[in-house]
């Protein structure tokens, strides 16, 4: 694990809202066109939920207007819950099909998903081969991420280790309240998900981490300013190339200096 000394955390601010997904989306073009231009893939790591969304539509738009090319993009989907099958509506495998991957020209044999479909007596060897698979590609050059609401990244709840891997783990009952909407009720949330470690995270070449609204504010501060242990967000201040972007609700809660 390539990990250097604790650090704090780079951050941009974005003054408008509808900038951040512009700003990201830009970071996301240029690296598949330099990497394209050497005859080299991308690989990006990516995340469900409300975060990404203007990003990924944004990259869709240039697919559409700029004639941006993701042939030469390999993809691996950050976590998954577990017991949904792919083809499942609130599975994160369907998410991604729905608001990015169906509409850009990336390959079908490129796209890497967690499989919730997957019998327990399996799931270590899956998320062994996932790790497997992220290696054989040539590790992450770009990883998206939200921040739930509990300071988590992927399904890593609170009380996840530096070093964990992919894996199974029990979700917060605070990340199955925030589903509940999606899922029509509490009781059909999913208990478990499969996820990213945080160890597998941090061995991504650039990490960008993404959050907006006030309800984020005092997350981000535990993360950046008071690396709290019990945000496991606040672990990325161990990576020498992660990067906040923030709009001005979520960043209100930092100190200044």
């Amino acid at each position: 694990m390539n990990i250097t000394k604790k650090q704090k955390i780079p951050y941009e601010i974005l003054p408008y809202g509808q900038l951040l997904p512009i700003r990201i989306a830009d970071i996301i073009d240029n690296a598949i066109r330099a990497n394209r231009d050497n005859g080299r893939k991308t690989v990006l790591g990516l995340a469900a939920g409300s975060s990404p969304l203007p990003i990924y539509s944004e990259l869709i738009r240039r697919r559409n207007y700029t004639n941006l090319d993701f042939s030469n993009v390999v993809t691996f989907n950050v976590d998954e819950y577990y017991g949904l099958p792919p083809i499942h509506p609130e599975s994160f495998c369907s998410y991604m099909g729905k608001n990015l991957l169906d509409h850009i020209n990336v390959k079908e044999e490129n796209t890497h998903f967690l499989d919730g479909s997957v019998s327990r007596s399996h799931i270590e060897r899956h998320c062994s081969e996932y790790e497997s698979a992220i290696k054989e590609a040539g590790g992450i050059d770009i990883l998206l991420l939200g921040i739930g609401r509990n300071g988590h990244i992927g399904f890593n709840e609170p009380g996840s280790s530096i070093d964990s891997r992919t894996r199974l783990v029990k979700l917060d009952e605070m990340t199955r309240q925030d589903a509940a909407q999606n899922f029509g009720c509490l009781q059909n949330v999913p208990e478990y998900g499969i996820t990213m470690g945080v160890g597998t995270i941090l061995e991504a070449k650039y990490v960008i981490l993404i959050a907006t609204g006030h309800h984020k504010a005092e997350l981000i501060r535990k993360t950046i300013q008071d690396a709290d242990e019990n945000v496991t967000a606040s672990y990325l201040n161990f990576h020498v190339k992660t990067r906040i972007f923030l709009d001005r609700k979520s960043a209100s809660g930092l100190k200044p200096g």
